[in-house]
């Protein structure tokens, strides 16, 4: 069942007033492949617009913040921690990780998605000067804890527990 459709077929936000408030947390990832060059060149500091990494990673925070501004119908939370991860994998690709958690009465996957997204843009972004042929992959929820649907995790994320 589609919860963002009311009985006439029409978008509407779901009503989480009766949900009891419950810890939540969601882990999120995307990759972004580029040159192995660009990659030197942002793990070796030596970007002109600065530190690439710290950059994404406020982006990322900034963002899980902002969700429901960009995604119609996701509730505001008041989100109580937010973790961007980056780590350069060799040759050519940054590993980004958006962890988000809180206590609430809806969960926290979206917010978690979008960080990762965004801290990716973020990555294209920077460094689109030098090297446009960059690729963003492999968005995708990782974790899921808390909330009547239960735990979820990845399927290949299981055996790597």
């Amino acid at each position: 069942m589609l919860t963002h459709l009311d009985s006439q077929g029409r978008a509407h936000m779901v009503d989480v007033t009766e949900k009891d408030v419950t810890f939540r947390e969601a882990a999120a990832e995307a990759r972004v492949r580029m040159l192995p060059e660009t990659l030197q060149m942002i793990v070796a500091g030596g970007h002109p617009k600065g530190d690439v990494f710290a950059v994404a990673r406020i982006a990322g925070i900034q963002a899980a913040k902002k969700t429901s501004d960009l995604i119609p119908l996701c509730h505001p939370l008041m989100l109580t921690g937010v973790k961007v991860e980056l780590t350069a994998e060799s040759p050519d690709t940054v590993h980004i990780v958006a962890r988000c958690k809180l206590s609430g009465q809806t969960g926290v996957e979206m917010e978690a998605l979008t960080a990762a997204s965004i801290a990716a843009l973020t990555i294209y972004d920077m460094c689109k000067a030098v090297d446009r042929g960059m690729t963003i992959e492999h968005v995708r929820l990782l974790e899921k804890l808390g909330g009547k649907s239960g735990h979820f995790i990845a399927d290949d994320q299981v055996s790597a527990q």
